[in-house]
């Protein structure tokens, strides 16, 4: 069990299956139905070049609004979740700002099920294998992003793989699932197309609150610089975007009338590893240097081998 334990509330971290299995299916029982979800050769080689992949169809309109029925639950101010012990992050403004408003949080997928079953969504699983060369794939962790009407804040450009150097090999992929409709108004996410091949050394974090949107200037060369020219992802609501864990990314403000939220995913290729001698995540136990991530908080979500989740 976790170190964070909350009484009365199981952690679904314990449970590495679908706690509906019709939410998000019903699951694939043959290499056959697997099939229906693969990429096809030409988004493949579109994520290759240019990191990231945009506009894969996810969730239904209903089962989105059950994501957001149990994401209001957990982020209103005026009553505090039960399960609030089991989130390894929780900021309800992560920037200190209350003019740029942005909440934020990793591990959700212990506290409600359908944020849970998420984890287990066939289209993500076997995407996720496909992208990263139809390896098994292992859950890395979760996050929200919640940005409020009128002042929701930025999310500073960042390369994700800058924050989890205390894994490797790098091989990790981002999924980033759409709750609204995505504008230029509310602050969709924007790539910076091709910049998962600037080296594979991550740039430096220059703003772990994500306040500052152009701090990454400062470390990028002037051949990174001139390059940049990010690309916005015109999301629907339920869309999914995946991107390399070296893909340049971020977000402006929603200046817009109404709320723009997201729910990330965040897996890595089976036999990725600690490279730390401290927790990898708040709240559950030490995996000394070398140690395969596997176990009750990197579960399998799916293995080519033998075309199913486990």
């Amino acid at each position: 069990m976790s170190q964070h334990s909350v009484v009365g509330l199981p952690d679904l971290s314990n449970v590495h299956q679908l706690i509906d299995k019709n939410r998000y299916g019903p699951l694939p029982a043959t290499p056959e139905e697997w099939a229906k979800y693969k990429l096809t050769d030409e988004q493949i080689k579109f994520f290759n070049e240019n990191g990231y992949l945009l506009g894969v169809p996810v969730l239904t309109e209903a089962q989105v609004d059950d994501l957001i029925a149990e994401l209001n639950t957990l982020i209103d101010p005026t009553v505090r979740h039960a399960g609030h012990g089991l989130f390894h992050e929780f900021h309800l403004n992560e920037t200190n700002d209350p003019s740029a408003v942005l909440s934020h949080a990793l591990g959700h997928w212990r506290i409600t099920p359908a944020f849970h079953d998420l984890v287990f969504h066939p289209a993500l699983a076997i995407t996720s294998s496909q992208l990263l060369n139809n390896t098994a794939i292992r859950f890395w962790h979760d996050q929200f992003f919640v940005k409020p009407p009128y002042y929701g804040g930025n999310v500073a450009w960042h390369q994700d793989y800058s924050y989890w150097t205390r894994t490797g090999p790098m091989q990790h992929l981002t999924i980033h699932i759409a709750l609204d409709d995505q504008t230029i108004e509310n602050g969709c996410l924007h790539y910076i197309p091709g910049s998962h091949k600037w080296g594979d050394t991550p740039l430096p974090i220059t703003d772990r609150h994500f306040k500052d949107m152009e701090s990454i200037m400062t470390v990028l060369t002037e051949e990174q610089q001139k390059n940049f020219k990010p690309a916005p992802m015109l999301l629907k609501k339920g869309q999914a975007c995946f991107h390399h864990a070296l893909t340049v990314h971020g977000s402006y403000a929603n200046k817009s009338n109404g709320p723009r939220r997201a729910a990330v995913i965040n897996v890595f290729s089976d036999g990725t590893r600690s490279l730390t001698d401290k927790s990898l995540l708040d709240g559950i136990p030490v995996y000394p240097p070398g140690t395969k991530l596997e176990g009750q908080f990197f579960p399998l979500m799916f293995d080519p081998k033998t075309a199913s989740c486990k």
